[in-house]
């Protein structure tokens, strides 16, 4: 399976864009049937309305509670140590405690759900669902030119974030420099002419596929018929992404001045390399080429260079409240909320129609553990930015008893115009979280 892309202070300092600088290449779609869903929104007119979008980022190392959760909850909180590099933006995200996924315990295995809420992933019979993503990348991947991006930092591990239907992994792009041409470097004729012969290919076989079902199901009972329609279901599902995909290798990708990035390939300098991920995934939203992002961020296995750090992060996580290794492992952990803060901050400077990018995004950010040193799968430390909701507070819930976090996920959902009143192992929306 190839990573990332379904088929089909790095950067100079420079003022933010309005999409309608950002974007160049609307003219493009005039040699092809206008399709209103697939057109550049600049094209449609600026009167639609602003698109939604979802970025869910992991790390899977756990943070510190102390440092993550302020200690009043409401609107007056002190900011925690972490959150004040969210300062810039602190009416824009809401910080909450007391959440989790229910029947999921087993330590650092939990990342395999986090963005499912599957339960028991521990267990040697676990089989994973449909994750967030992937979920709302059916029913609006086809608005841009990638359904979904995948993206990761430090290396590929058991655990990912973007899980199929099917409840298979889908590995994710580690290379900046791999998206940046994926996004906006052109194709060559050669590049584009093998990509619409291996599209052609792929939709070929699934007519034989097809072909040969329709013959099947004349020979089978009431219950295989029905278990064969939903897998003809998903062929047909499958026909249509690859149609859209054969649309949009037609058309010109956006003109972006910015430079490439140089991959970083020391593993160590992880604060760099996340930032540029940053930066793509910023760039891929701005520039519309996607909607739906996930950032699997991992310093576990990394002795990460910043100041005053000396052993790797696994290591520190299991720090047995020694006062070094605390200090250490908050440094680390301290840094990578610096990436979030810069990354928010970049996105509420993007123009968006009569808000900004910040607005019109969902940003989930949190980790599959709260304290990595007992391996607690409990009061998870989570953080969600913009999407439109009524921000600026730190909400509270039982302790003991935890709210489902899918019941968060319900309400990332509707913000994306999806209707659907619960999401995998939730019971509902979240409470307390309203959109403005």
């Amino acid at each position: 399976m190839s990573p990332a892309f379904p088929p089909n202070d790095v950067f100079p300092p420079q003022k933010p864009l309005s999409r309608r600088q950002f974007l160049r290449s609307g003219s493009a779609v005039l040699a092809l049937p206008f399709l209103e869903a697939l057109a550049p929104r600049v094209v449609r007119g600026e009167s639609a309305a602003p698109a939604k979008r979802m970025v869910c980022i992991m790390t899977n190392t756990g943070l510190l509670p102390g440092h993550f959760f302020p200690k009043e909850t409401g609107r007056d909180y002190e900011p925690s140590r972490y959150l004040t590099h969210l300062e810039p933006v602190r009416g824009r995200y809401t910080v909450m405690n007391g959440l989790s996924h229910p029947d999921n315990s087993g330590g650092h295995v939990v990342e395999k759900s986090f963005l499912t809420g599957a339960r028991f992933p521990a267990s040697s019979t676990f089989k994973n669902s449909i994750s967030l993503d992937q979920l709302a990348a059916e029913s609006l991947g086809h608005h841009t030119r990638f359904p979904f991006i995948a993206l990761g930092v430090n290396g590929q591990h058991d655990g990912l974030l973007s899980v199929s239907r099917d409840g298979v992994f889908i590995p994710p792009e580690l290379s900046p420099a791999k998206v940046y041409r994926r996004l906006f470097t052109p194709d060559t004729a050669e590049e584009s002419e093998e990509r619409m012969r291996e599209i052609g290919r792929r939709i070929s076989a699934l007519d034989f596929v097809n072909e040969k079902a329709q013959r099947l199901a004349r020979a089978l009972g009431a219950e295989d018929r029905s278990r064969l329609d939903q897998y003809l279901t998903s062929v047909r599902e499958l026909e249509m992404r690859l149609e859209q995909a054969r649309v949009w290798q037609q058309r010109e990708k956006p003109n972006m001045s910015r430079p490439a990035p140089q991959d970083i390939t020391d593993n160590t300098q992880d604060v760099d390399r996340a930032r540029l991920m940053y930066d793509m995934a910023q760039l891929a939203l701005q520039s519309d080429s996607t909607r739906l992002i996930t950032l699997y961020l991992n310093p576990l296995e990394v002795t990460v260079k910043v100041p005053g750090v000396s052993d790797r992060t696994h290591s520190l996580t299991h720090h047995g409240n020694e006062p070094e290794k605390l200090d250490q492992l908050a440094r680390v952990e301290e840094a990578g909320m610096k990436n979030l803060g810069r990354f928010l901050w970049q996105l509420a400077g993007v123009n968006e129609g009569a808000g900004s990018l910040l607005d019109e995004t969902a940003v989930l950010f949190g980790s599959n553990m709260s304290n990595g040193s007992n391996h607690s799968n409990v009061n998870l430390p989570v953080l969600l930015a913009g999407g439109g909701f009524k921000h600026g507070q730190h909400l509270q819930f039982d302790l003991k008893n935890n709210t489902p976090l899918c019941n968060l996920f319900a309400s990332m959902l509707q913000h994306l115009g999806m209707e659907t009143e619960r999401f995998s192992t939730g019971t509902g929306t979240l409470s307390g979280l309203e959109l403005a």
